[in-house]
């Protein structure tokens, strides 16, 4: 199961927004256009149904209804997020739709949640059970475990959603697991690899091990260990001169190398969607334009990788069809989404060679004002 289909609705940079997803999908933007905030609505799901999460909690980490409207929604007050899950046989499997604004004392309250099973629905609030009391309405269904008996399959589904955008010098920090779970930008990334049933781990290991050899010059073996004070390190051995090499830890590793690390055990540990920003950060381009392949090639769960990118080397593969690559645009009236293979003007262009759909796609969606950046003194 994946997901097929958001509709969003005043979320954020998105005044409207209906966009289908294939098992790979490719945001590309220019700058703020809304890619990270695409992102966001997945992880605001996720953060509804984790544990210790919750509606309510959700809507505090994004700075409350206030920083989630959408700027171009004008009258409407109302925010949404539709889903619909599936596979390609039956890409509306499940939907859920979550609809909600603030009361007069400005709290977060739900307007509307429905959940439909193959279009059937199972659940429609407001139910008579919230008119009578109306607090209800400040929790979903989804997240708790006496009210989503019926659709449980679908919260356990949002649980697996997992996030990434690694930044190096966490995972070096020494203190980085320090209060940290589940930390999307990797401060707790060796303290998870560390923490893994060691058969796994080690398996896993040896198969990022394999990219190392290739991606990291000199790189011939990779381990884990723990400090005197039980911190976990990862360390490497690279070949040099000297017949035995020498061993490195995590806190002299590239940043590249650390990236690849943070993608590759999140293809290993991941056992739902997984949501990448610019993963081509700091690796050098043939590595990049590899990524897509490597994410099939690693990928034996069917997993479902949505990806936002600047970077041409990234979409070069022939392998990326024109349905999974999604353009956004933004306009004073909030961005706009569609996909590649709907813009009869890359179409054309295209006429069967997916060599061009990097260029095409990047240059359609550039700010059309950068030329002018070459001209402007400081």
């Amino acid at each position: 199961m994946r997901i097929t289909r958001i509709q969003l609705t005043n979320w954020k940079n998105f005044h409207s927004v209906n966009s289908v997803l294939q098992d790979r999908t490719f945001l590309v933007g220019p700058n703020a256009s809304g890619k990270s905030n695409f992102l966001d609505a997945f992880r605001f799901i996720q953060d509804i149904v984790k544990i210790g999460g919750g509606f309510q909690d959700a809507i505090g980490r994004r700075g409350g209804i206030k920083r989630i409207r959408c700027l171009s929604a004008r009258k409407s007050t109302e925010v949404s997020i539709s889903v619909d899950l599936g596979d390609d046989e039956d890409p509306i499997n499940w939907s859920y739709l979550i609809e909600f604004t603030q009361d007069k004392q400005r709290r977060a309250t739900i307007k509307k949640e429905v959940v439909k099973r193959h279009g059937i629905v199972i659940l429609d609030r407001p139910e008579q059970e919230d008119e009578n009391d109306p607090d209800r309405l400040r929790h979903t269904h989804l997240e708790q475990i006496n009210a989503n008996k019926d659709f449980r399959s679908i919260s356990d589904f949002f649980s697996t959603i997992t996030y990434l955008h690694l930044v190096p010098q966490l995972v070096r920090d020494p203190d980085r697991s320090v209060g940290k779970k589940n930390d999307p930008y990797g401060g707790d990334l060796l303290e998870n690899i560390a923490l893994t049933r060691k058969a796994t781990r080690e398996a896993r290991l040896a198969r990022i091990e394999e990219v190392f050899r290739i991606a990291v010059p000199q790189l011939s073996e990779l381990e884990l260990h723990r400090d005197a004070k039980g911190t976990p390190h990862l360390r490497a051995k690279y070949e040099h001169w000297r017949k035995g090499g020498a061993w490195q830890d995590e806190d002299q590793f590239s940043d590249g190398t650390l990236r690849l690390l943070g993608l590759l055990w999140a293809c290993l540990d991941s056992n739902g969607p997984i949501l990448l920003e610019e993963p081509e950060l700091s690796l050098h381009p043939e590595i990049v334009q590899h990524i897509p392949a490597l994410f099939s090639n690693l990928n034996k769960k069917n997993l479902q990788f949505i990806v936002s990118t600047h970077s041409p080397n990234l979409l070069f593969d022939e392998g990326i069809a024109p349905d999974e690559v999604l353009m956004l645009t933004p306009s004073k009236n909030g961005t706009t989404t569609r996909l590649a293979i709907t813009d009869d003007e890359v179409m054309e262009l295209l006429q069967g060679d997916m060599t061009l759909l990097a260029e095409i796609v990047l240059r359609k969606t550039s700010p059309q004002l950068a030329y002018q950046l070459s001209m402007f003194n400081i």
